[in-house]
């Protein structure tokens, strides 16, 4: 199993790229069931997430291809719509693929997701989408099936803010009969980013980026050729990592206005960073004020830079309050971080950071989510000695090898694989 070792004490420095989005990369992947024939994604991360959501898609007939930073999927009528237990269970963006296949065959059987153990995210929103546009559902040793005749828009209110919801609700009713109005809906980027698709391939869409999205059903839709976007969380994390070490570094290859949140925090707390039109700097400082935050959905504070932010905010001079509004259970990395010395008191939703600069030494942690043990990386990079990271297949699944990026820029960091 391999694992991350970082020797802390080096300031960042130097320019480092961001890769697509994991999170706009997996729902356009499954949206390209509804098409039959080759679909074209341009900027498709190299991640663990990915490759299971090609072998998903190779078991519903899709087969892929990957061309360098292209991935090239083929998409034909499967023998079955199933989305099998051993494939859903390693990520819970497998729910993504009961729209599509509903929408497209009339009928899907979805095992219960997986994934990141940080909280309940209930699919309740799903099903209650299907069963709104016209489905049957039923529960199924673990599976939800789901059948339609064929889909009918209608009036979709959301009771609080999906993402998978938005998404599923979006790529269902794009092959829907009649108009579907979709409201309290996602506004993330990387919605847009799978609106933006939808639409390349035929869907009529409006309204996308607000809470109140209009789909037009169609017929049929066709393959297309798309860029994915830049990953928000992974260009904020590489930010993040070079404000914690005093460093100058410049994160290109990215999407500033996708931050701003994350942007606006971090001058609050006293950096200055600046911002062009694909690239944002955070210049060199060696001391920074506790600033507060609280999760929201886009174009709030990101959910999943919380923990990384929370790092940084261990380094800070005072108190700073963080509040988790999004997921239930996100405060599993407190307990690694005051292994590593850091003076952090969490409650259920609230995590109280009493920041103390080169406060942390190194020690083994182990990382338990994805963005976790992105948090647990940035500690070592300050923490006195070595720090090992071990589980970092959870890394794996969100971040293109970010020991390599990070070392690019100065960091003391390297990968063991151990029996």
């Amino acid at each position: 199993m391999d694992s991350i070792i970082v020797s802390g004490g080096q300031r960042l420095n130097g320019t480092v790229s961001t890769s697509g989005s994991k999170n706009a990369a997996l729902p356009i992947l499954f949206a390209s069931l509804l098409a039959d024939g080759r679909h074209h994604f341009d900027n498709v991360p190299e991640l663990k997430d990915i490759e299971s959501t090609q072998q998903l898609l190779a078991s519903l007939g899709a087969t892929s291809e990957r061309q360098g930073g292209s991935l090239l999927v083929d998409v034909e009528a499967p023998a079955a719509h199933v989305a099998d237990y051993d494939m859903v269970r390693k990520m819970r963006a497998g729910i993504l693929c009961l729209g599509p296949l509903l929408a497209r065959y009339g009928e899907a059987r979805v095992s219960l997701p997986g994934g990141c153990a940080i909280g309940s995210r209930p699919i309740d929103l799903h099903i209650e989408t299907m069963r709104r546009l016209g489905a049957d559902i039923s529960s199924e040793g673990g599976y939800v099936v789901a059948r339609a005749q064929r889909l009918v828009g209608d009036r979709i209110l959301f009771e609080k803010v999906t993402v998978g919801g938005t998404e599923n609700a979006l790529m269902a009713a794009s092959l829907a009969s009649g108009t579907t109005v979709i409201e309290n809906a996602a506004k993330e980027p990387e919605v847009v980013d799978l609106a933006n698709y939808l639409i390349a391939m035929g869907a009529r869409i409006e309204g996308v980026g607000s809470s109140v999205i209009t789909v037009e059903g169609v017929d049929e839709l066709t393959p297309a050729r798309h860029s994915i976007v830049a990953d928000r969380i992974e260009a904020g994390t590489l930010l993040i990592a070079g404000a914690i070490t005093g460093g100058h570094v410049t994160v290109d290859c990215c999407v500033p206005e996708h931050l701003k949140s994350l942007i606006t925090k971090m001058r609050d707390a006293g950096f200055r960073v600046d911002t062009s039109e694909d690239a944002i700097t955070v210049q060199a400082t060696d001391s920074w004020r506790a600033v507060d935050i609280a999760t929201a959905p886009y174009p709030g504070f990101p959910t999943d830079l919380q923990a990384q932010f929370m790092a940084l905010m261990t380094q800070a001079e005072g108190t700073s309050v963080v509040t988790e509004h999004i997921f239930e259970n996100r405060f599993m990395h407190v307990q690694e971080l005051v292994r590593l010395g850091a003076d952090i008191t969490p409650m259920t939703q609230v995590a109280v950071v009493r920041g103390k600069r080169k406060g942390l030494s190194g020690a083994p942690v182990m990382a338990t989510d994805l963005r976790a043990s992105a948090s647990l990386v940035l500690a070592g990079l300050v923490a006195k000695g070595e720090t090992e990271v071990s589980r970092i297949y959870h890394l794996d699944r969100g971040y293109e090898h970010l020991e390599n990026k990070l070392a690019g820029l100065g960091a003391e960091i390297r990968r063991v694989t151990t029996e």
